[in-house]
């Protein structure tokens, strides 16, 4: 487990520097630029649509040319470049370029990063392995947060978000440098010529294809959360405490993420996974009908709750059902599959919001994963039954 920590500190110093720039980025945009909700959707679903959707591609390089170490860090160091450009951006177009870059190098390194963790554990401890890097992951994140709210509450009314941007990059160096501590693991196979990755999706059993369907309905309804933030500013927060609700957030799904993880390897997979998704349409019902602080602050910790039963727990799944020699392409695939539902899930957020109110998005993505969750226990109801 010692390289799945190494794995996990890598994403906890990028992360930090990640997390210290993103809950800024739709106050900045609001601010500084007078961005609308739509023109937000647009940035955001465009950036992260085009990170899942080289996920595939990347996950089938790494199984074609098992370059898994040499493939992520050069995706990591993406984070880096990314800072820079927003120091020097002067429009929402700007960061929108930025954004991409960003997006880009996380498109990179998702899925060898996940296969290197998948093959650093057993398969009856994989959950516990996934808890581990998600829980680091969170943890930086929290921390990233947690730096950005203290920065912003000291800025006395006159923040110099590009001085934010500055500092963020030295985490990002961090990040870099824990890939000298990174074993990859060799399978001993001779690279050979391979059918291109669309073929291979034939080799899937049915179990695998449902979820992959099942996660393209949820993501519909699943914007970004740029959303949650500016419905916690609509509640009443200032951004201040927009920022530290995304810290309570990432707290709570680092705190879980390991538990939850192991829970997955002793009750299954799959009823985490149903579970997870009717705890997010409750978060999203909550968000809709939101009256008060004290509710808002409740779902942002309910929300830490669905993301600790499904981020590293999905993966998990993922990594276990897929054919070994397939695994970097199917774990890349299901992060496509959700970046081709983000564009349009984020411009439906962003439209329905500005055309029928800040509850809007949030029953529509509440009903979407309702039904997504209904979906997964009926058709897979037989295989939850009997899962080892």
């Amino acid at each position: 487990m010692l390289n799945v920590v190494f794995l996990g500190l890598v994403s906890f110093f990028a992360d930090i520097s990640s997390e210290m720039v993103y809950p800024i980025i739709p106050l900045y945009l609001t601010s500084v630029f007078g961005a609308t909700p739509i023109i937000i959707g647009v940035i955001e679903g465009i950036a992260e649509s085009i990170a899942s959707l080289l996920k595939v591609y990347s996950g089938y390089i790494t199984d074609k040319y098992k370059k898994k170490k040499r493939i992520a860090f050069f995706g990591y160091s993406t984070g880096l470049i990314y800072k820079l450009v927003l120091i020097v951006a002067s429009t929402w177009t700007g960061i929108l370029g930025a954004r991409i870059i960003d997006r880009i190098g996380k498109g990179i390194r998702t899925a060898p990063r996940d296969v290197m963790v998948s093959e650093s554990a057993d398969k009856n401890k994989m959950g516990t392995a996934f808890g581990i890097h998600k829980a680091l992951d969170m943890a930086g994140s929290a921390i990233g947060i947690l730096l950005a709210f203290l920065l912003l509450s000291n800025a006395n009314g006159d923040f110099n978000y590009k001085k934010l941007f500055l500092f963020s990059a030295i985490p990002a160096l961090f990040s870099l440098l824990m890939f000298v501590f990174i074993k990859e693991k060799k399978d001993g196979h001779k690279i050979k010529e391979r059918e291109p990755f669309w073929k291979n999706i034939k080799q899937l059993d049915g179990q695998l294809k449902l979820y992959l369907l099942v996660t393209f309905v949820f993501t519909l309804g699943n914007s970004s959360n740029a959303f949650l933030l500016l419905r916690a500013k609509n509640v009443g927060f200032n951004d201040n405490s927009v920022i530290l609700l995304y810290f309570i957030y990432s707290a709570t799904a680092s705190l879980l993420a390991i538990p939850l993880g192991k829970k997955s390897d002793k009750i299954g997979r799959k009823k985490l996974l149903v579970s997870g998704y009717v705890v997010f349409a409750v978060v999203y019902l909550g968000f809709a009908f939101a009256i008060n602080k004290t509710i808002m602050v409740g779902m942002f910790i309910l929300y830490g709750v669905y993301t600790a039963m499904i981020a590293g727990v999905e993966r998990a799944f993922i990594a276990e059902i897929s054919p070994f020699e397939l695994r970097g392409t199917m774990l890349g695939l299901h992060a496509t599959i959700i970046g081709v539902a983000l564009l349009p899930a984020s411009l439906i957020a962003g439209t329905l919001w500005t055309y029928f109110g800040a509850s809007a998005p949030f029953m529509f993505g509440a009903g979407l994963s309702l039904s997504a969750a209904c979906v997964l226990f009926l058709l897979m109801k037989n295989s939850i039954n009997n899962e080892t």
